[in-house]
């Protein structure tokens, strides 16, 4: 046996039992904990999540409002309010502007990082959501989930460009900076690859072993995607051909994903209250780690830079019964216990 300097560990053998080597990627150096715990306040639910690294801020989309919680302090930086239905949350790499969909009103809200004022309103599909901004082309791209469409807006105009029709429901997008944007369909278990410059879908894919896929990272290194879906599957399909690489295992109920380039992790926030934390550099992609949250805490956000997942839930009880039930019911937050859970590495 070579014990030689490239295996990077030692094995021990005690009564015949092998403890073996970790990888550099392995859950003993990645293992993830809960560091903090803040409480905002605030009713109703929630939906997307956005760090943005230059003003060390997170934005949370909570129900008529965005709230933006300082990250040195973990206090309430401000409130961007009076919105319906508010979903996700774009910041423009520049810094200079933000927007926000309002799935209620059918618009997207423009406002400025820096005051948190209102610069405008964009008229979008019906029930613009999931948004991702593509570089190439700086455009902002709304996925219109009950319209099955995308409202493409010209960032430096804040103007609509294009109006472009998808063959299912659009969930959430990414982009490869490239000039792709990729969207899941999640009433066709697919995924959908668009070209930004002509604003043409070129590529319809079928998820394998995913059912009704929402959240979706994307590994600009590896050209790899990764949807989360129903079923307590993570679809990881290869972001040029789409072919299906991976089926790992998550939690149930998933609703977000992250894809860490810097340590070759990907994450899935579940309803069920765990994250689950998948190895991606490994053949067969284990999961190295399903960390105990809080229940209902089905969507988050990366920071990059550090590597810290931002995720939120409230003290839930059972919402009241309906006929027929819904597909996924969602439990009523109890007012004022709207809590960020910080998760760091041990």
């Amino acid at each position: 046996m070579n014990l030689g300097k490239k295996s990077g560990c030692i094995l021990i053998l005690t009564l015949g039992v092998v403890a073996g080597c970790l990888s550099p990627h392995g859950a003993a150096q990645y293992r993830y904990g809960v560091k903090q715990r803040w409480v905002i306040g605030g009713d109703g639910s929630w939906d997307y999540m956005t760090v943005d690294t230059r003003t060390n801020r997170l934005y949370v989309a909570h129900q008529t409002t965005v709230q933006v919680i300082d990250l040195a302090s973990g206090k309430l930086a401000g409130t961007i309010s009076g919105l319906t239905r508010s979903h996700g949350i774009v910041i423009v790499p520049s810094g200079g502007v933000g927007f926000i969909s309002d799935g209620g009103a059918n618009n997207i809200v423009v406002f400025d990082p820096a005051s948190l004022a209102k610069l405008g309103i964009i008229s979008a599909g019906a029930n613009p959501d999931g948004m991702v901004y593509e570089p190439v082309t700086q455009t902002l791209w709304a996925f219109n989930g009950a319209s099955k469409s995308a409202t493409v807006v010209d960032v430096a105009k804040r103007s609509v460009i294009a109006t472009v029709p998808l063959p299912g429901k659009p969930e959430f997008p990414t982009a490869d900076g490239e000039g792709a944007v990729f969207v899941n369909l999640e009433n066709l278990d697919s995924i959908l690859r668009i070209d930004a410059k002509t604003r043409k879908v070129e590529a319809m894919w079928k998820l394998a072993g995913c059912e009704s896929p929402s959240g979706l990272a994307f590994d600009r290194a590896g050209k790899r995607l990764f949807s989360v879906c129903d079923g307590r599957h993570m679809a990881v399909t290869d972001a040029r051909t789409g072919v299906s690489l991976a089926t790992p295992p998550i939690g149930d109920g998933p609703d977000a994903t992250a894809y860490d380039e810097k340590r070759q992790l990907a994450f899935s926030s579940n309803e069920d209250g765990t994250l689950t934390v998948i190895d991606a550099a490994k053949p067969g992609y284990p999961v190295i780690q399903s960390l105990a949250t809080m229940k209902g805490a089905r969507t988050m956000a990366l920071d990059a830079a550090t590597g810290t997942i931002y995720t939120v839930s409230a003290k839930l009880a059972p919402p009241p019964p309906t006929n027929p039930p819904p597909k996924h019911p969602r439990p009523i937050a109890a007012p004022g216990t709207f809590t960020v859970l910080v998760i760091g590495r041990e």
